[in-house]
């Protein structure tokens, strides 16, 4: 029998159960009756769990973690139910449960959920320092992003890189034969592209992966920030005026649409050969390989350009997963983490999602994911080269308030679509990020 909950019925999500899992190989069972035997975090008699994650935009990579999930019920006797969402839903759906006080024993988020809530998340310290301990220690954004003060109040669980998505073809009909890697030969590229049959387009909607990825890009390469060291908004300057002058001029050279665009939008346009160029994660290579598409021939994948201030300033997704402090299982929640990132899950986790996903432990990085195509090379390197939600300022609370109401995104689609000029796009969203930062 599923875990029921009074909530039930504000969490309509779609559940996939353990039992449909794909059954796990007998190598993978053995070693995790063994791991279970010993197991760091003894669960609680009788525990079950409820799992609330991201909707997978890789099969390969639900297939993967669900026959993870069936080895740990298979090892453990703790049944486990996921629930899966789209992004856009997991914040606001989130943010219910633990205002209501009930709902899924873990929840897989993104950016800097847990600092919605820092003081409802169970203290996950003793799992941060096994993990890190073990191996080599968490990238510096993954830390970042996982405490709170001294404690741990989620674990990054991985990275979701992001990056340009390209047809070779497109960029060179256009005269290029790459991505430039400075702004203004990005721009050039761009509107270059508008002029052909494949123009380029990036979602400029509430996307909450997509659109939030590269406004942030544009706004840090030209030197702006929404807050400073002491999280005082500094985001009124000449410098986010310049960068929403040329988001302006990049959405001039977008295929039409895109301020409505959601996290799903810029793949279907880029699959359909709407557009030739798109920012996203590899989902869109990793669905051409699966449907045996001659697109997959055709494209690859770009770091984002440099701006002004001399650095990569790329923003690419984070997925910490918290503990509500409601669950009666927090022990069996731990034990659940941690199963899921030892080296002998992690590693075919990670293979499983072709690179989708990035890892957050060091001790990962010879994954032979990052070696197997060189089109998922640049991939490996997202998590060591984003900035974090905040970027100069804290990652706590207000930084994950910013976020999850589209500030920046909303300030750049304004300026994009004429609805205000720069300078008036600016000043509205510094009010709105004063009234979060008071």
């Amino acid at each position: 029998m599923q875990q029921k909950f009074t909530r039930r019925s504000i969490l309509k999500a779609t559940a996939a159960t353990v039992a449909g899992a794909a059954v796990a190989g007998s190598d993978l069972l053995d070693w995790s009756s063994a791991w279970a035997a010993d197991a760091p975090f003894k669960p609680e008699s009788g525990a079950r769990l409820q799992v609330l994650r991201w909707k997978r935009f890789i099969q390969s990579e639900e297939d993967a973690f669900m026959e993870l999930v069936a080895a740990f019920t298979t090892a453990t006797g703790i049944e486990v139910e996921v629930l899966n969402e789209s992004m856009d839903d997991v914040q606001p759906k989130s943010s219910v449960a633990v205002n209501v006080g009930a709902g899924p024993d873990l929840i897989w988020g993104l950016y800097s959920l847990p600092h919605l809530f820092p003081n409802r998340c169970t203290d996950l310290t003793d799992v941060a320092d096994y993990l890190g301990g073990k191996y080599g220690g968490w990238v510096p954004a993954a830390e970042t992003y996982g405490k709170s003060g001294d404690k741990w109040i989620g674990i990054p669980m991985c990275f979701g890189g992001n990056y340009i998505n390209y047809r070779n073809s497109a960029i060179e009909k256009a005269g290029f034969k790459e991505v430039p890697q400075d702004l203004d030969g990005f721009l050039a590229l761009c509107e270059a592209m508008k002029g052909g049959d494949m123009p380029a387009g990036m979602a400029l909607g509430h996307a909450t992966g997509d659109a939030n990825a590269w406004v942030h890009w544009a706004l840090w390469a030209h030197g702006a920030a929404m807050v400073d060291e002491n999280d005082k908004v500094i985001l009124n300057s000449p410098e986010a005026v310049a960068a929403c002058e040329y988001v302006k001029k990049l959405y001039d050279a977008f295929i039409p649409g895109t301020a409505s665009w959601n996290d799903g939008s810029n793949n279907k346009a880029f699959l359909a050969g709407e557009v030739g160029l798109t920012n996203n994660g590899i989902s869109i290579y990793q669905k051409a390989l699966v449907d045996g598409l001659d697109i997959q021939n055709d494209m690859d994948h770009a770091y984002y350009p440099v701006g002004p201030v001399g650095e990569p300033t790329e923003f690419h997704i984070a997925y910490p997963i918290l503990v509500p402090t409601y669950t009666k299982f927090p022990n069996a929640a731990k034990a659940f983490i941690a199963f899921l990132m030892e080296a002998e899950q992690y590693n075919r986790w990670l293979e499983g999602s072709v690179a989708y996903l990035t890892h957050s432990l060091q001790a990962f990085e010879g994954n032979p994911i990052w070696t197997s195509d060189p089109k998922r090379k640049i991939f490996k390197e997202a998590a060591n080269r984003t900035f974090v939600a905040g970027y100069k300022g804290s990652v706590g609370q207000k930084a994950a308030s910013a976020i999850a109401e589209f500030i920046v995104v909303d300030m750049f689609a304004n300026t994009a679509t004429g609805q205000m000029s720069p300078a008036d796009a600016v000043a509205d969203a510094t009010k709105k990020a004063r009234r979060i930062y008071r």
